[in-house]
């Protein structure tokens, strides 16, 4: 009988390597960057757009730490499955040598942001807040920008 196995185990594996998310792996990160984006966005809007003046100076909007709940309850949810592509994607990706330049480039804006999230919130002084801030939501809005980029590369290239 002959065996039609290649020369070594992962030979044949090495010329096609599946990068396609499973569908609840896509839906679930697909659906916390939305909550991601829409959640910075509402605050971004209520803070920067719907203060009101009040007694004491401009009124702070009740969106506004609803918003930023629901986006730190998100962020942890996006870091959760940020996790999950380390073995599932990123690491088949690299040893694929597929669309490395988006991707590295949206694990650097990745790792700026949780950065600048860190810093906002335990770091950040009342004098430097609008600049951690300002550099994390510009951040959060090319890492929107980057993973449309990133699916678009992927899939002309599938």
């Amino acid at each position: 009988m002959h065996s039609h196995k290649p020369a070594t185990p992962h030979a044949h594996a090495r010329h096609h390597i599946n990068l396609r998310l499973e569908r609840w792996h896509r839906h679930c990160l697909y659906a916390s960057g939305a909550a991601l984006l829409l959640s910075g966005a509402a605050w971004l809007l209520a803070h920067y757009f719907l203060r009101t003046p009040g007694e004491f100076g401009e009124a702070i909007h009740p969106l506004e730490p609803w918003a930023m709940k629901l986006h730190g309850a998100s962020a942890m949810a996006a870091l959760f499955f940020l996790g999950s592509l380390m073995n599932a994607h990123i690491r088949r990706a690299l040893k694929a040598g597929r669309n490395l330049v988006s991707g590295w480039a949206m694990i650097a804006t990745f790792a700026l942001l949780i950065a600048t999230g860190f810093g906002l919130y335990y770091l950040a002084g009342e004098s430097d807040r609008p600049l951690w801030s300002g550099v994390h939501w510009v951040a959060g809005l090319a890492l929107a920008a980057l993973s449309v980029l990133h699916i678009v590369l992927g899939r002309r290239r599938h």
